[in-house]
């Protein structure tokens, strides 16, 4: 462990300078103008993994942006460990927000700020960084190590389940290692074993051809307005509970231990509640605030569109409304599954005054990893090591489906493990990574690739 605080303490600098290369690429995937830039990103990443070591490192096309795929020199007999990430970011608008460039590195106070720091140029280079640093201290890795980071995250990745299905064997591991989430709070390092998945669809309620003066038709024609309002209040109770037969069928329950284990989660409540600014809190009954957000599911609508919202005044009974509703899932249940069920309580709520349509959009599967299995572990000394404190298990109400993907089709555990924080920024003006963080993560990183493969050696 000596040798590699060492070595750490020497190149730190020289890490921080080969991610602020990473920084300055404007890598954002939704501008087709910068096409250009994604590539020369890659051609970066690629630089920097061959630096590290790998024995191969090659950019692959997808269908959109190209994905990066590299290996170490298979050690037979050795745990694979393949890390995902994703090298482009999001767009950097609003420019007038950010109070230094977005694509020029600055560090203050002992932070990073520029667009990607925290998601996710910052939290895969750890892994890259933990690679170089066990090349040089020992000339190999403990383990075969892959990576597959790819350019369109921040799009969806429309291409990556079919490239992880066309190239399975190429990506084959044993488990599957993601830095692209947060800790639970400043110096509490987490192991996230579940994610929510999602499910999103859209609802239109047409009534008359147009819009129509509500003083001559109103009272005498539907309002698709009211009516979408009263089929969506229909699909909660006042409880909180979703109203939709068959939504919680499939619903895998807490278990005693995981909520015994979140009720020792330092949260206040209150300070939660002051955090996002709102008068109460509220949610399904017979939970606490973090089994609402990390466990159960949920039915929201994210957007209501319907007749005149300009300044002033305008008497018109609209002629169409609709709505944007998505769901949060929990093992065990199905995205396109869930979407029927509420597609068809909607159909039966409506009248028949009024013409409803319902259009499912897209969906993920939700993830779990069992919170007991041996690679968290591992990674729970690992994170113990690099921290100086016991890591705690949590899961997140977000959904990266991506996860699930790659452990449904590569057959294989995931372990996740992000260094980001909740306020620093990802997606927003000033994002920005705690450089303690960064450090720290390519520590755990490094002592992860020893942990997994004394685990292995032990069987």
């Amino acid at each position: 462990m000596s040798d590699i605080n060492t070595y750490f303490q020497v190149h730190a600098q020289e890490f921080e300078k080969d991610l602020c290369t990473l920084l300055r690429i404007p890598s954002v995937s939704t501008d087709a103008e910068r096409k250009p830039d994604m590539q020369a990103c890659a051609q970066e990443v690629v630089r920097q993994l061959l630096q590290a070591g790998m024995e191969e490192a090659r950019i692959m096309p997808t269908g959109g942006h190209p994905a990066v795929f590299a290996t170490s020199k298979p050690r037979p007999g050795r745990p694979t460990v393949l890390v995902y990430g994703h090298y482009d970011v999001q767009p950097e608008t609003p420019l007038e927000l950010w109070e230094s460039p977005p694509f020029q590195p600055t560090v203050r106070d002992g932070k990073i700020y520029a667009r990607g720091t925290t998601d996710d140029k910052g939290q895969f280079l750890i892994h890259l960084k933990a690679a170089q640093a066990l090349n040089a201290i020992h000339g190999e890795l403990p383990v075969n190590l892959k990576f597959i980071l790819e350019g369109e995250e921040e799009i969806g990745s429309p291409n990556l389940p079919a490239f992880i299905e066309e190239n399975k064997d190429l990506l084959a591991c044993d488990v599957l290692v993601i830095s692209d989430t947060g800790m639970y709070a400043p110096g509490i390092p987490s192991l996230l074993y579940g994610l929510r998945g999602l499910s999103y669809l859209e609802v239109e309620v047409k009534g008359a051809d147009g819009d129509l003066h509500s003083g001559i038709f109103g009272g005498a024609v539907p309002n698709p307005a009211l009516e979408l309002c009263r089929i969506l209040t229909a699909l909660k109770g006042p409880d909180g509970r979703i109203l939709v037969p068959g939504f919680y069928d499939k619903v895998r329950d807490l278990s005693p231990e995981e909520r015994a284990e979140w009720a020792t989660l330092p949260f206040d409540e209150e300070e939660f509640r002051n955090s996002v600014g709102c008068q109460g809190l509220s949610g399904e009954a017979g939970f606490t605030t973090l089994e609402r957000r990390w466990a159960r599911p949920t039915l929201d609508v994210n957007g209501f569109l319907s007749g005149f919202t300009g300044e002033g005044v305008k008497t018109v009974l609209p002629g169409k409304a609709m709505a944007k509703i998505s769901c949060r899932l929990v093992p065990d249940q199905d995205p396109e599954e869930i979407a029927h069920l509420v597609e068809k309580e909607i159909l039966r709520l409506a009248p028949d005054t009024v013409e409803v349509k319902v259009r499912y959009h897209h969906g993920g599967r939700p993830w779990m990893t069992d919170p007991t299995h041996p690679v968290l572990e591992a990674a729970g000394r690992a994170a113990e090591k690099a921290w100086g404190r016991t890591p705690v298990r949590v899961r997140e109400g977000g959904s990266i489906p991506i996860v699930s993907t790659f452990c449904r089709i590569l057959e294989v555990p995931a372990v996740l493990l992000g260094i980001g924080l909740a306020d620093e920024n990802a997606h927003a003006p000033n994002e920005h990574l705690d450089l303690g963080n960064f450090h720290a993560g390519i520590r755990a990183s490094a002592w992860l690739m020893e942990e997994l493969a004394a685990q292995a050696a032990a069987k």
